[in-house]
Protein backbone atom coordinates (compact mmCIF):
# COMPACT_ATOMS: atom_id res chain seq x y z
CA UNK A 1 0.00 0.00 0.00
CA UNK A 2 1.71 3.51 -1.23
CA UNK A 3 1.60 6.17 1.14
CA UNK A 4 1.11 8.33 -1.54
CA UNK A 5 -2.17 6.86 -2.04
CA UNK A 6 -3.96 7.47 1.39
CA UNK A 7 -6.85 9.39 1.20
CA UNK A 8 -6.63 11.78 4.52
CA UNK A 9 -9.34 13.50 5.98
CA UNK A 10 -6.99 16.73 5.15
CA UNK A 11 -3.91 17.33 3.59
CA UNK A 12 -1.63 19.88 5.67
CA UNK A 13 0.00 22.45 3.33
CA UNK A 14 3.92 22.21 4.97
CA UNK A 15 5.19 18.12 5.29
CA UNK A 16 6.49 17.56 8.59
CA UNK A 17 9.95 18.12 7.69
CA UNK A 18 9.23 21.46 6.72
CA UNK A 19 7.50 22.26 9.80
CA UNK A 20 9.73 20.92 11.60
CA UNK A 21 12.32 22.70 9.68
CA UNK A 22 10.72 26.05 10.41
CA UNK A 23 10.49 25.02 13.98
CA UNK A 24 14.04 24.86 14.44
CA UNK A 25 15.21 27.92 12.27
CA UNK A 26 12.87 29.77 14.56
CA UNK A 27 14.53 28.44 17.74
CA UNK A 28 18.20 28.54 16.29
CA UNK A 29 17.12 32.33 15.41
CA UNK A 30 15.98 32.96 18.74
CA UNK A 31 18.98 31.37 20.57
CA UNK A 32 21.19 33.01 18.36
CA UNK A 33 19.62 36.52 19.20
CA UNK A 34 19.62 35.82 22.66
CA UNK A 35 23.10 35.34 22.86
CA UNK A 36 23.64 38.42 20.67
CA UNK A 37 21.64 40.25 22.86
CA UNK A 38 23.30 39.10 26.51
CA UNK A 39 26.53 39.75 24.66
CA UNK A 40 25.57 43.20 23.79
CA UNK A 41 24.46 43.85 26.76
CA UNK A 42 27.50 42.18 28.85
CA UNK A 43 29.81 44.31 26.21
CA UNK A 44 28.21 47.63 26.67
CA UNK A 45 28.01 47.24 30.62
CA UNK A 46 31.81 46.22 30.25
CA UNK A 47 32.22 49.32 28.12
CA UNK A 48 30.63 51.84 30.11
CA UNK A 49 32.80 50.76 33.60
CA UNK A 50 35.67 51.61 31.88
CA UNK A 51 34.61 54.42 31.24
CA UNK A 52 33.83 55.67 34.48
CA UNK A 53 37.27 54.41 36.00
CA UNK A 54 38.76 56.24 32.75
CA UNK A 55 36.97 59.34 33.65
CA UNK A 56 37.66 59.42 37.46
CA UNK A 57 41.26 58.78 37.21
CA UNK A 58 41.80 61.97 35.25
CA UNK A 59 39.43 63.59 37.59
CA UNK A 60 41.17 62.71 40.24
CA UNK A 61 44.74 63.72 38.19
CA UNK A 62 43.52 66.82 37.61
CA UNK A 63 42.46 67.83 41.12
CA UNK A 64 45.85 66.08 42.75
CA UNK A 65 47.52 68.30 40.41
CA UNK A 66 49.87 71.29 42.30
CA UNK A 67 49.88 73.26 38.78
CA UNK A 68 45.71 73.09 39.11
CA UNK A 69 45.98 74.26 43.06
CA UNK A 70 48.21 77.17 42.34
CA UNK A 71 46.38 77.99 39.21
CA UNK A 72 42.72 77.98 41.08
CA UNK A 73 44.56 80.80 43.64
CA UNK A 74 45.57 83.03 40.61
CA UNK A 75 44.05 86.23 39.73
CA UNK A 76 42.78 84.59 36.13
CA UNK A 77 42.41 80.58 36.30
CA UNK A 78 41.34 80.44 32.76
CA UNK A 79 44.46 81.24 31.32
CA UNK A 80 46.15 78.82 33.03
CA UNK A 81 43.46 75.90 32.94
CA UNK A 82 42.08 76.04 29.49
CA UNK A 83 45.13 74.65 27.77
CA UNK A 84 45.93 72.71 30.35
CA UNK A 85 42.57 71.20 30.27
CA UNK A 86 42.96 70.47 26.52
CA UNK A 87 46.10 69.09 26.49
CA UNK A 88 44.63 66.22 28.97
CA UNK A 89 41.98 65.62 27.57
CA UNK A 90 43.41 64.73 24.14
CA UNK A 91 46.01 63.03 26.07
CA UNK A 92 43.39 60.83 28.02
CA UNK A 93 40.50 60.41 25.32
CA UNK A 94 37.56 61.79 27.11
CA UNK A 95 35.28 63.82 26.14
CA UNK A 96 35.73 67.24 28.71
CA UNK A 97 37.95 68.47 31.47
CA UNK A 98 36.54 71.06 33.34
CA UNK A 99 37.49 72.54 35.75
CA UNK A 100 35.48 75.20 38.09
CA UNK A 101 34.92 77.39 41.37
CA UNK A 102 32.90 75.85 44.42
CA UNK A 103 30.09 77.81 42.95
CA UNK A 104 29.81 75.48 39.66
CA UNK A 105 31.38 78.26 36.83
CA UNK A 106 33.43 76.99 34.52
CA UNK A 107 37.28 77.80 34.58
CA UNK A 108 37.66 75.26 31.50
CA UNK A 109 35.18 73.74 28.64
CA UNK A 110 36.04 72.18 25.09
CA UNK A 111 34.04 74.82 24.21
CA UNK A 112 35.05 77.93 24.81
CA UNK A 113 32.22 79.80 24.56
CA UNK A 114 30.41 77.83 27.85
CA UNK A 115 33.68 79.10 29.98
CA UNK A 116 32.37 81.35 32.63
CA UNK A 117 28.67 79.68 32.78
CA UNK A 118 27.23 77.14 35.13
CA UNK A 119 28.47 73.63 35.26
CA UNK A 120 25.71 71.43 34.55
CA UNK A 121 25.15 68.47 36.67
CA UNK A 122 25.64 67.30 40.78
CA UNK A 123 28.27 69.06 42.38
CA UNK A 124 27.06 68.50 45.94
CA UNK A 125 28.90 65.37 46.73
CA UNK A 126 32.18 67.35 45.48
CA UNK A 127 31.71 70.36 47.90
CA UNK A 128 30.96 67.72 51.11
CA UNK A 129 35.06 65.88 49.95
CA UNK A 130 33.52 63.23 48.03
CA UNK A 131 34.00 61.93 44.51
CA UNK A 132 30.73 60.41 42.73
CA UNK A 133 29.91 58.93 39.28
CA UNK A 134 27.00 60.32 37.32
CA UNK A 135 25.13 59.86 33.82
CA UNK A 136 23.91 63.03 32.77
CA UNK A 137 23.13 65.25 30.16
CA UNK A 138 24.52 68.11 29.64
CA UNK A 139 26.13 70.99 26.69
CA UNK A 140 28.21 67.66 24.87
CA UNK A 141 24.83 65.49 25.33
CA UNK A 142 24.57 62.46 27.69
CA UNK A 143 27.58 61.52 29.42
CA UNK A 144 29.25 59.79 31.67
CA UNK A 145 30.84 61.71 34.47
CA UNK A 146 32.92 62.15 37.39
CA UNK A 147 33.14 65.06 39.93
CA UNK A 148 35.74 65.62 42.67
CA UNK A 149 36.59 68.14 44.37
CA UNK A 150 40.22 69.99 44.83
CA UNK A 151 41.44 70.26 48.66
CA UNK A 152 44.22 72.70 49.84
CA UNK A 153 46.66 72.30 52.11
CA UNK A 154 44.19 72.58 55.00
CA UNK A 155 42.02 69.85 53.32
CA UNK A 156 39.58 72.78 52.39
CA UNK A 157 37.87 72.15 48.81
CA UNK A 158 38.97 75.35 47.27
CA UNK A 159 37.48 74.23 43.52
CA UNK A 160 35.86 71.30 41.59
CA UNK A 161 37.35 69.34 38.72
CA UNK A 162 34.73 67.21 36.53
CA UNK A 163 35.84 64.63 33.59
CA UNK A 164 33.26 62.82 31.34
CA UNK A 165 33.13 60.63 28.21
CA UNK A 166 29.83 61.38 25.77
CA UNK A 167 27.80 58.02 25.50
CA UNK A 168 28.52 58.99 21.88
CA UNK A 169 31.66 58.20 22.51
CA UNK A 170 31.10 55.08 24.26
CA UNK A 171 28.79 53.86 21.66
CA UNK A 172 31.69 54.03 19.03
CA UNK A 173 33.93 52.44 20.85
CA UNK A 174 31.63 49.40 21.12
CA UNK A 175 30.41 49.71 17.09
CA UNK A 176 33.73 47.68 15.95
CA UNK A 177 32.81 44.27 19.04
CA UNK A 178 29.37 44.76 17.81
CA UNK A 179 29.97 44.71 14.28
CA UNK A 180 32.04 41.40 15.19
CA UNK A 181 29.17 39.64 16.97
CA UNK A 182 26.91 40.51 14.96
CA UNK A 183 29.03 38.24 11.90
CA UNK A 184 29.65 35.87 14.16
CA UNK A 185 25.43 35.62 15.08
CA UNK A 186 25.45 35.80 11.64
CA UNK A 187 27.78 32.95 10.89
CA UNK A 188 26.21 30.88 13.40
CA UNK A 189 22.45 31.51 12.28
CA UNK A 190 23.31 30.54 8.53
CA UNK A 191 25.17 27.41 10.12
CA UNK A 192 22.40 26.57 12.27
CA UNK A 193 19.81 26.91 8.92
CA UNK A 194 22.05 24.93 7.20
CA UNK A 195 22.46 22.03 9.13
CA UNK A 196 18.41 22.34 10.20
CA UNK A 197 18.13 22.06 6.32
CA UNK A 198 20.21 19.47 5.91
CA UNK A 199 18.43 17.40 9.05
CA UNK A 200 14.80 18.09 7.49
CA UNK A 201 15.95 17.24 4.01
CA UNK A 202 16.80 13.92 5.17
CA UNK A 203 14.00 13.41 7.74
CA UNK A 204 11.51 14.50 4.03
CA UNK A 205 12.96 11.55 2.46
CA UNK A 206 12.13 9.19 5.26
CA UNK A 207 9.16 10.61 5.60
CA UNK A 208 8.52 11.08 2.13
CA UNK A 209 7.21 14.43 2.44
CA UNK A 210 4.14 13.62 4.37
CA UNK A 211 2.59 15.78 7.23
CA UNK A 212 2.07 14.63 10.85
CA UNK A 213 -2.08 13.81 9.51
CA UNK A 214 -1.00 11.80 7.25
CA UNK A 215 1.98 9.78 9.17
CA UNK A 216 -0.91 9.56 12.11
CA UNK A 217 -3.77 7.89 9.63
CA UNK A 218 -0.60 5.86 7.70
CA UNK A 219 0.16 4.17 11.27
CA UNK A 220 -3.54 3.87 12.20
CA UNK A 221 -3.96 2.12 8.78
CA UNK A 222 -0.77 0.33 9.27
CA UNK A 223 -2.46 -1.10 12.76
CA UNK A 224 -5.71 -1.98 11.58
CA UNK A 225 -4.36 -3.58 8.48
CA UNK A 226 -1.96 -5.73 10.50
CA UNK A 227 -4.76 -6.84 13.05
CA UNK A 228 -7.01 -7.49 10.26
CA UNK A 229 -5.68 -9.66 7.58
CA UNK A 230 -5.89 -13.45 8.16
CA UNK A 231 -2.02 -14.35 6.83
CA UNK A 232 0.28 -14.17 9.47
CA UNK A 233 3.13 -11.38 9.50
CA UNK A 234 6.59 -11.31 10.81
CA UNK A 235 9.05 -9.16 10.34
CA UNK A 236 12.69 -9.60 11.37
CA UNK A 237 15.87 -7.43 11.78
CA UNK A 238 19.39 -8.15 10.42
CA UNK A 239 19.88 -10.01 13.22
CA UNK A 240 16.75 -11.84 13.03
CA UNK A 241 15.06 -10.59 16.02
CA UNK A 242 11.34 -9.99 16.05
CA UNK A 243 10.76 -6.35 15.55
CA UNK A 244 6.33 -7.00 14.70
CA UNK A 245 4.32 -10.29 14.69
CA UNK A 246 0.59 -9.94 14.50
CA UNK A 247 -1.87 -11.36 16.12
CA UNK A 248 -2.27 -14.28 13.05
CA UNK A 249 1.17 -15.18 13.22
CA UNK A 250 1.05 -15.75 17.35
CA UNK A 251 -2.00 -18.21 16.46
CA UNK A 252 -0.47 -19.79 13.32
CA UNK A 253 3.52 -20.22 15.12
CA UNK A 254 1.81 -20.79 18.93
CA UNK A 255 3.68 -17.80 20.16
CA UNK A 256 2.58 -16.62 23.88
CA UNK A 257 3.64 -13.25 25.63
CA UNK A 258 5.73 -10.81 24.69
CA UNK A 259 8.02 -11.84 21.03
CA UNK A 260 9.29 -8.43 20.00
CA UNK A 261 12.84 -8.48 20.40
CA UNK A 262 13.40 -11.96 21.05
CA UNK A 263 15.49 -13.58 18.10
CA UNK A 264 13.98 -16.31 16.12
CA UNK A 265 15.73 -18.99 17.18
CA UNK A 266 14.15 -18.59 20.80
CA UNK A 267 10.89 -18.81 20.05
CA UNK A 268 10.80 -22.59 19.96
CA UNK A 269 9.85 -23.16 16.67
CA UNK A 270 10.51 -26.26 14.77
CA UNK A 271 14.00 -26.47 13.48
CA UNK A 272 13.28 -27.03 9.81
CA UNK A 273 11.38 -23.41 9.82
CA UNK A 274 13.91 -21.45 11.64
CA UNK A 275 16.72 -22.87 9.09
CA UNK A 276 14.31 -21.83 6.16
CA UNK A 277 13.68 -18.06 8.21
CA UNK A 278 17.54 -18.02 8.55
CA UNK A 279 18.52 -18.34 5.52
CA UNK A 280 19.98 -15.97 3.42
CA UNK A 281 17.86 -16.87 -0.01
CA UNK A 282 13.94 -16.00 -0.50
CA UNK A 283 11.47 -18.98 0.27
CA UNK A 284 8.23 -19.69 -1.78
CA UNK A 285 5.58 -21.67 -0.82
CA UNK A 286 7.32 -23.74 1.18
CA UNK A 287 4.99 -26.09 3.98
CA UNK A 288 6.35 -26.64 7.23
CA UNK A 289 4.73 -28.11 10.29
CA UNK A 290 4.60 -25.81 13.67
CA UNK A 291 3.13 -28.09 17.27
CA UNK A 292 -0.77 -27.89 15.85
CA UNK A 293 -0.56 -26.62 12.46
CA UNK A 294 0.47 -27.02 8.59
CA UNK A 295 1.53 -23.71 7.17
CA UNK A 296 2.76 -22.49 4.10
CA UNK A 297 5.78 -20.31 4.63
CA UNK A 298 7.02 -17.22 2.39
CA UNK A 299 9.93 -14.87 2.88
CA UNK A 300 11.76 -11.92 1.43
CA UNK A 301 14.25 -9.51 2.40
CA UNK A 302 13.19 -5.85 3.10
CA UNK A 303 15.87 -3.66 1.33
CA UNK A 304 19.24 -3.93 1.36
CA UNK A 305 19.59 -6.27 4.28
CA UNK A 306 17.64 -4.35 6.71
CA UNK A 307 16.03 -7.80 8.14
CA UNK A 308 13.37 -10.15 6.66
CA UNK A 309 9.12 -10.64 5.93
CA UNK A 310 7.69 -13.64 6.60
CA UNK A 311 4.73 -14.05 5.41
CA UNK A 312 2.72 -17.30 6.77
CA UNK A 313 -0.55 -18.88 5.60
CA UNK A 314 -2.71 -21.53 7.82
CA UNK A 315 -2.51 -24.91 5.41
CA UNK A 316 -3.77 -27.21 8.39
CA UNK A 317 -7.67 -27.57 6.54
CA UNK A 318 -6.48 -27.57 3.66
CA UNK A 319 -3.73 -30.46 4.03
CA UNK A 320 -6.70 -32.51 5.74
CA UNK A 321 -9.09 -32.33 3.03
CA UNK A 322 -6.46 -33.10 0.58
CA UNK A 323 -5.59 -36.37 2.62
CA UNK A 324 -9.31 -36.86 3.11
CA UNK A 325 -9.32 -36.46 -1.01
CA UNK A 326 -6.74 -38.76 -1.99
CA UNK A 327 -8.62 -41.01 0.10
CA UNK A 328 -11.82 -40.50 -1.47
CA UNK A 329 -9.96 -40.75 -4.67
CA UNK A 330 -8.61 -44.01 -3.72
CA UNK A 331 -11.64 -45.64 -2.82
CA UNK A 332 -13.10 -44.40 -6.47
CA UNK A 333 -9.66 -46.19 -8.33
CA UNK A 334 -10.90 -49.02 -6.26
CA UNK A 335 -14.18 -49.67 -6.89
CA UNK A 336 -13.44 -48.75 -10.44
CA UNK A 337 -10.49 -51.45 -10.49
CA UNK A 338 -13.05 -53.98 -8.48
CA UNK A 339 -15.92 -52.80 -11.42
CA UNK A 340 -13.57 -53.77 -14.09
CA UNK A 341 -12.46 -56.98 -12.43
CA UNK A 342 -16.13 -57.82 -11.39
CA UNK A 343 -16.96 -57.17 -15.41
CA UNK A 344 -14.14 -59.81 -16.35
CA UNK A 345 -15.40 -62.20 -13.88
CA UNK A 346 -18.79 -62.30 -15.07
CA UNK A 347 -17.85 -62.47 -18.57
CA UNK A 348 -16.16 -65.51 -17.30
CA UNK A 349 -18.68 -67.22 -15.81
CA UNK A 350 -21.30 -66.32 -18.30
CA UNK A 351 -18.82 -68.18 -20.73
CA UNK A 352 -18.84 -71.13 -18.34
CA UNK A 353 -22.64 -71.03 -18.41
CA UNK A 354 -22.77 -71.02 -22.52
CA UNK A 355 -20.18 -74.21 -22.09
CA UNK A 356 -22.71 -75.77 -20.24
CA UNK A 357 -20.10 -75.75 -17.15
CA UNK A 358 -22.80 -74.81 -14.98
CA UNK A 359 -21.14 -75.94 -12.06
CA UNK A 360 -17.24 -74.82 -12.52
CA UNK A 361 -19.36 -70.94 -13.37
CA UNK A 362 -20.92 -71.63 -9.61
CA UNK A 363 -17.78 -72.60 -8.03
CA UNK A 364 -15.61 -70.09 -9.67
CA UNK A 365 -18.49 -67.27 -8.97
CA UNK A 366 -18.94 -68.07 -5.20
CA UNK A 367 -15.25 -68.43 -4.47
CA UNK A 368 -14.74 -65.09 -5.53
CA UNK A 369 -17.39 -63.51 -3.44
CA UNK A 370 -16.36 -65.42 -0.82
CA UNK A 371 -12.60 -63.78 -0.73
CA UNK A 372 -14.43 -60.42 -1.05
CA UNK A 373 -16.97 -61.19 1.79
CA UNK A 374 -14.37 -62.82 4.19
CA UNK A 375 -12.00 -59.67 4.31
CA UNK A 376 -15.04 -57.61 4.67
CA UNK A 377 -16.97 -59.42 7.40
CA UNK A 378 -13.18 -59.51 9.17
CA UNK A 379 -13.45 -55.95 8.89
CA UNK A 380 -16.40 -55.21 10.17
CA UNK A 381 -16.81 -57.55 12.61
CA UNK A 382 -13.20 -56.29 14.39
CA UNK A 383 -13.67 -52.34 13.79
CA UNK A 384 -17.31 -50.98 14.79
CA UNK A 385 -16.08 -47.70 14.59
CA UNK A 386 -16.95 -46.84 10.80
CA UNK A 387 -14.52 -44.10 9.49
CA UNK A 388 -11.60 -47.11 10.66
CA UNK A 389 -13.92 -49.92 9.10
CA UNK A 390 -14.22 -47.69 6.01
CA UNK A 391 -10.63 -46.58 6.12
CA UNK A 392 -9.17 -49.86 5.80
CA UNK A 393 -11.72 -51.44 3.65
CA UNK A 394 -10.37 -48.91 1.06
CA UNK A 395 -7.08 -48.91 1.69
CA UNK A 396 -7.09 -52.99 1.33
CA UNK A 397 -8.78 -52.81 -2.11
CA UNK A 398 -5.73 -49.77 -2.87
CA UNK A 399 -2.95 -51.70 -1.64
CA UNK A 400 -4.53 -55.26 -3.25
CA UNK A 401 -4.78 -52.99 -6.90
CA UNK A 402 -0.63 -51.97 -6.25
CA UNK A 403 -0.18 -55.46 -5.30
CA UNK A 404 0.92 -55.82 -1.65
CA UNK A 405 -1.44 -57.71 0.79
CA UNK A 406 -3.03 -55.77 3.19
CA UNK A 407 -4.22 -58.01 6.44
CA UNK A 408 -5.86 -57.21 9.93
CA UNK A 409 -4.66 -58.73 12.74
CA UNK A 410 -6.88 -61.37 14.76
CA UNK A 411 -6.43 -59.44 18.08
CA UNK A 412 -7.77 -56.14 16.41
CA UNK A 413 -11.25 -54.90 17.63
CA UNK A 414 -13.09 -51.45 18.16
CA UNK A 415 -16.42 -51.51 19.56
CA UNK A 416 -19.09 -48.74 18.28
CA UNK A 417 -18.72 -45.85 20.47
CA UNK A 418 -15.83 -46.52 22.11
CA UNK A 419 -14.22 -43.87 21.07
CA UNK A 420 -14.11 -40.47 22.88
CA UNK A 421 -15.50 -37.39 20.89
CA UNK A 422 -12.26 -35.74 21.27
CA UNK A 423 -10.55 -38.21 19.00
CA UNK A 424 -11.87 -36.85 15.73
CA UNK A 425 -12.27 -38.59 12.77
CA UNK A 426 -9.96 -36.27 10.65
CA UNK A 427 -7.22 -37.21 13.23
CA UNK A 428 -7.81 -41.03 12.53
CA UNK A 429 -7.67 -41.12 9.33
CA UNK A 430 -4.20 -38.87 9.24
CA UNK A 431 -3.29 -41.23 11.30
CA UNK A 432 -4.15 -44.86 10.25
CA UNK A 433 -4.51 -43.30 6.61
CA UNK A 434 -0.69 -42.01 6.28
CA UNK A 435 0.73 -45.27 8.25
CA UNK A 436 -0.96 -47.51 5.90
CA UNK A 437 0.43 -45.51 2.58
CA UNK A 438 3.79 -45.28 4.11
CA UNK A 439 3.65 -49.23 4.63
CA UNK A 440 2.55 -49.76 1.54
CA UNK A 441 5.21 -47.53 -0.26
CA UNK A 442 7.93 -49.85 1.58
CA UNK A 443 6.77 -52.90 1.31
CA UNK A 444 6.68 -52.34 -2.51
CA UNK A 445 10.00 -50.75 -2.32
CA UNK A 446 11.32 -53.67 -0.54
CA UNK A 447 9.83 -56.13 -2.61
CA UNK A 448 13.13 -56.95 -5.12
CA UNK A 449 15.05 -57.80 -2.09
CA UNK A 450 12.27 -59.54 0.08
CA UNK A 451 11.80 -62.83 -2.12
CA UNK A 452 7.90 -63.35 -0.27
CA UNK A 453 5.03 -61.14 -1.64
CA UNK A 454 5.05 -57.81 -0.18
CA UNK A 455 2.48 -57.60 2.95
CA UNK A 456 0.85 -55.20 5.43
CA UNK A 457 -0.16 -56.09 8.90
CA UNK A 458 -2.74 -53.81 10.41
CA UNK A 459 -3.34 -54.07 14.45
CA UNK A 460 -6.31 -51.73 15.48
CA UNK A 461 -7.65 -51.96 19.17
CA UNK A 462 -8.28 -50.54 22.95
CA UNK A 463 -5.28 -51.27 24.90
CA UNK A 464 -5.10 -50.37 28.37
CA UNK A 465 -7.45 -46.80 28.13
CA UNK A 466 -5.52 -46.42 24.34
CA UNK A 467 -6.12 -46.50 21.06
CA UNK A 468 -4.13 -48.49 19.39
CA UNK A 469 -2.97 -48.60 15.75
CA UNK A 470 -0.25 -50.56 14.77
CA UNK A 471 1.26 -51.25 10.94
CA UNK A 472 3.88 -53.38 10.03
CA UNK A 473 5.49 -54.16 6.73
CA UNK A 474 7.92 -56.22 4.84
CA UNK A 475 9.91 -53.50 3.28
CA UNK A 476 13.73 -52.78 4.46
CA UNK A 477 12.72 -50.81 7.89
CA UNK A 478 13.93 -48.10 9.13
CA UNK A 479 17.43 -47.72 10.45
CA UNK A 480 18.16 -46.89 14.27
CA UNK A 481 20.08 -43.44 13.09
CA UNK A 482 17.20 -42.36 10.84
CA UNK A 483 14.71 -42.12 13.52
CA UNK A 484 14.99 -38.73 14.42
CA UNK A 485 14.92 -37.87 10.45
CA UNK A 486 11.25 -39.71 10.03
CA UNK A 487 9.11 -37.30 11.70
CA UNK A 488 10.77 -34.71 9.93
CA UNK A 489 8.98 -32.39 7.38
CA UNK A 490 10.60 -33.65 4.01
CA UNK A 491 11.34 -37.59 4.93
CA UNK A 492 9.75 -39.59 2.24
CA UNK A 493 10.25 -43.17 1.44
CA UNK A 494 9.34 -42.73 -2.25
CA UNK A 495 13.51 -43.76 -2.84
CA UNK A 496 14.36 -46.76 -0.65
CA UNK A 497 11.90 -47.56 1.45
CA UNK A 498 12.29 -46.83 4.72
CA UNK A 499 16.09 -47.39 5.66
CA UNK A 500 18.90 -44.83 4.81
CA UNK A 501 17.85 -44.69 1.49
CA UNK A 502 14.98 -42.81 2.45
CA UNK A 503 15.13 -39.54 0.12
CA UNK A 504 14.19 -36.32 0.83
CA UNK A 505 11.89 -34.15 -1.71
CA UNK A 506 10.54 -30.77 -2.01
CA UNK A 507 6.80 -30.53 -0.87
CA UNK A 508 7.20 -34.42 0.06
CA UNK A 509 7.32 -36.20 2.95
CA UNK A 510 4.56 -34.63 5.13
CA UNK A 511 2.52 -37.89 5.95
CA UNK A 512 4.79 -39.53 9.20
CA UNK A 513 5.24 -35.84 10.22
CA UNK A 514 1.16 -35.20 10.13
CA UNK A 515 1.34 -38.72 11.88
CA UNK A 516 3.27 -36.98 14.66
CA UNK A 517 1.31 -33.67 15.25
CA UNK A 518 -1.91 -35.41 15.16
CA UNK A 519 -0.82 -37.69 17.87
CA UNK A 520 1.06 -35.13 19.93
CA UNK A 521 -1.97 -33.04 19.20
CA UNK A 522 -4.50 -35.69 21.06
CA UNK A 523 -1.64 -36.49 24.00
CA UNK A 524 -0.23 -39.46 22.34
CA UNK A 525 3.28 -41.12 21.67
CA UNK A 526 4.68 -42.61 18.58
CA UNK A 527 7.00 -45.52 18.55
CA UNK A 528 9.24 -46.96 15.83
CA UNK A 529 10.14 -50.58 15.40
CA UNK A 530 11.33 -53.34 13.63
CA UNK A 531 10.17 -57.19 13.05
CA UNK A 532 10.36 -58.40 9.17
CA UNK A 533 10.49 -54.14 8.21
CA UNK A 534 9.41 -51.47 9.84
CA UNK A 535 6.66 -51.35 12.99
CA UNK A 536 5.26 -48.00 13.85
CA UNK A 537 2.92 -47.78 16.60
CA UNK A 538 0.58 -44.88 17.33
CA UNK A 539 -1.16 -44.75 20.99
CA UNK A 540 -3.68 -42.25 21.92
CA UNK A 541 -5.10 -41.77 24.76
CA UNK A 542 -8.94 -42.06 25.48
CA UNK A 543 -9.50 -39.53 28.33
CA UNK A 544 -8.82 -36.10 26.76
CA UNK A 545 -5.60 -34.89 27.65
CA UNK A 546 -5.07 -31.91 30.28
CA UNK A 547 -2.13 -29.42 29.62
CA UNK A 548 -0.55 -30.78 32.61
CA UNK A 549 -0.54 -34.30 31.05
CA UNK A 550 0.96 -32.49 27.29
CA UNK A 551 3.69 -31.15 28.77
CA UNK A 552 5.97 -34.07 28.93
CA UNK A 553 5.02 -35.00 25.62
CA UNK A 554 5.76 -31.46 24.29
CA UNK A 555 9.23 -31.52 25.67
CA UNK A 556 10.66 -34.24 24.07
CA UNK A 557 12.80 -34.96 21.82
CA UNK A 558 12.82 -35.64 17.91
CA UNK A 559 12.12 -33.55 14.96
CA UNK A 560 8.51 -33.58 15.63
CA UNK A 561 9.07 -31.22 18.37
CA UNK A 562 7.16 -32.99 20.58
CA UNK A 563 6.14 -36.34 20.09
CA UNK A 564 7.61 -39.62 21.85
CA UNK A 565 10.04 -41.43 19.88
CA UNK A 566 10.82 -45.10 21.05
CA UNK A 567 12.84 -47.23 18.94
CA UNK A 568 12.12 -51.00 19.30
CA UNK A 569 14.97 -53.78 18.76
Amino acid sequence: MSARTLPPPRRLVRSLAGQLFLVQVVIVAAVVAGGAVLAYLFTAGRAEDAARRQVTAVARAVADSPDVLAAVTAPDPTAVLQPYAERVRADTGVSFVTVMDTGGVRWTHPLPEQIGRTFLGHIDWALAGRTRSETYTGTLGPSVRVVTPVLDERHRVVALVSSGITVQSISERLRGPLLALAGVAVGALALGGIGTYLANSRLRRHTHGMGPAELSHLYEYHQATLHAVREGLVLLDRDRRVVLCNDAARELLGLDGEVEGRPVAGLGLPAALVAAVSGAGPVRDEVHLTAERVVVLNTSTIGSGLGRVLTLRDHTELQSLSGELDSVRGFTEALGAQAHEAANRLHAVVSLIELGRHREAVEFATAELALAQRLTDRVVAAVGEPVLAALLLGKAAQAAERGVELTLTPDSSIDDGVLPPHLSARDLITVLGNLIDNAVDAAIAGAAADPGPPEVTVTARIDGGHLLLRVADTGAGIAPGAVEDVFRRGWSTKRGGHGDEGGRGHGRGLGLALVAQAARRNGGTVEVGRERGAVLTVRLPLDRPTREGLGENERGHGSGRGERVAVTP
